[in-house]
């Protein structure tokens, strides 16, 4: 398990490192999961002890929520000055996330089915 969590968090480390270092506005965990993606894919699979740690960390994934909710609870006052776009933000990226959430399964349902209904034995 300390493996497993050394590992994670290096790619943690190496993302925050990667992100300050190039200047880019992708936050250092997201390029930490890119890289600990792109390793497992090299790798085959999913070592049998990264996924109890990481099924370990995703069971007390509220607790992670915590800091951000005290973050929103001390600038609550800035988030009423600024209500109407932060709602109207919120309200037109969930329609967008839907959308193409719903188009690209639809693609794919397709690829999937074929355009005739027939399967292609599940190959994209």
């Amino acid at each position: 398990m300390l493996n497993s969590l050394t590992l994670i968090l290096c790619c943690q480390l190496a993302g925050e490192l990667s992100a300050t270092a190039l200047q880019i506005s992708v936050p250092g965990p997201v390029i930490g999961m890119v890289l600990l993606f792109c390793f497992l894919l090299v790798r085959g699979s999913i070592p049998e002890n990264l996924a109890r740690t990481a099924d370990g960390l995703l069971s007390h994934l509220s607790l992670l929520f915590v800091p951000a909710g005290v973050g929103v609870m001390l600038h609550f006052r800035l988030l009423g000055d600024d209500w109407l776009p932060i709602g109207v933000a919120l309200v037109v990226s969930t329609v967008l996330t839907i959308a193409v959430t719903a188009l690209t399964m639809t693609w794919l349902g397709r690829r999937v089915s074929g355009p005739d209904g027939s399967s292609s034995n599940g190959k994209l």
